[in-house]
C-alpha cells in the first residue's frame, strides 16, 4: 500500500512540469518579439536632416566693382558752368572767349628756355579756366607738356577770371639735353571741368622767340592769377 502511493505521488510533479510548460510556450508564441519590433522600427526612419538643394537663383552675388572710368579727351560743352567765389555760377573759358599770348622770361634771357603762357578775358562774362592748359611744343610732339603737381595754387578749385583780366601758367621748354628737338609750333588747348578733357578746340600760340629746343624735361603749371607764381616753379631749372 504504502509503495503503491509513493509511486503516484512521484508521477505527479513530472504531470505539473508539463503543463506549466506547455503554458508558457503558448504565452511567448502570442507576444510579438525583440527581431520583429526592431524590424518595424526599420521600415520607418525619420525624414533625413538634409533639405532640398537650394535652387541656384537664390544664391546670393557677390557684388561686382563697376568699372572705374578713365577721363576722355572729348569737347565740353562750353556752358559748362562751376561755382566762383561768392557763389556765382560761371561758364568754363573758351578760346573763343580769350587772347593768347606767350613772352620769354626775362626778356633779355639769351636762352629760350622760360615762357610766360598768358590769356585774358577778351568776352564780356567772368569765365572759369579748369587744371593746367595742354601744350604741345612742335607739331611732331608725341605728348602734351607734363605738369608740375606742386604748382596748383588752390587744389580743386577753377581759376576765375573776369572781363580784361588775365590768367597765367609757367612753360619751361627744356630741362636739359635729353632727346632734345626743334619745337617751331606751340598749340594750346584748355581742360574741361573733368580733368583730361578737352574745352573747346586746340588754338596755336604765336611764337614768342625763334628757335625753340625742348626736350623732354619740359614742363608747365596750373593756372594762376599771379605770373610770379607761376614762374617762380620754373625759373630755377
Amino acid at each position: 500500500m504504502n509503495k503503491r502511493i509513493s509511486h503516484v505521488r512521484g508521477v505527479k510533479p513530472y504531470a505539473v512540469g508539463a503543463a506549466v510548460v506547455a503554458a508558457l510556450l503558448a504565452s511567448t508564441a502570442c507576444q510579438p518579439s525583440a527581431d520583429d519590433g526592431a524590424g518595424q522600427g526599420g521600415t520607418s526612419a525619420p525624414p533625413s536632416a538634409t533639405s532640398a538643394a537650394t535652387p541656384g537663383g537664390t544664391a546670393t552675388a557677390t557684388p561686382t566693382a563697376a568699372p572705374t572710368e578713365t577721363p576722355t579727351e572729348t569737347a565740353e560743352p562750353s556752358g559748362s558752368a562751376s561755382a566762383a567765389p561768392g557763389g556765382a555760377t560761371v561758364a568754363a573759358c573758351t578760346v573763343d572767349d580769350l587772347a593768347v599770348s606767350a613772352v620769354k622770361e626775362p626778356a633779355d634771357a639769351k636762352e629760350n628756355r622760360h615762357l610766360l603762357l598768358t590769356v585774358q578775358n577778351s568776352g564780356d562774362a567772368t569765365c572759369a579756366l579748369y587744371h593746367y592748359p595742354h601744350v604741345r611744343l612742335g607739331a611732331d610732339a608725341r605728348t602734351t607738356v607734363p605738369v608740375i603737381k606742386d604748382s596748383d595754387p588752390d587744389p580743386g578749385k577753377p581759376v576765375v577770371i573776369e572781363p580784361g583780366k588775365e590768367a597765367y601758367a609757367a612753360l619751361l621748354v627744356s630741362g636739359g639735353a635729353r632727346d632734345e628737338y626743334e619745337a617751331r609750333s606751340i598749340t594750346l588747348t584748355l581742360q574741361g571741368r573733368t580733368p583730361g578733357t578737352h574745352a573747346g578746340k586746340p588754338v596755336d600760340v604765336p611764337m614768342p622767340a625763334t628757335p625753340l629746343y625742348a626736350d623732354d624735361g619740359q614742363l608747365v603749371t596750373y593756372w594762376t592769377t599771379a605770373s610770379g607764381l607761376a614762374l617762380d616753379f620754373i625759373m630755377s631749372k
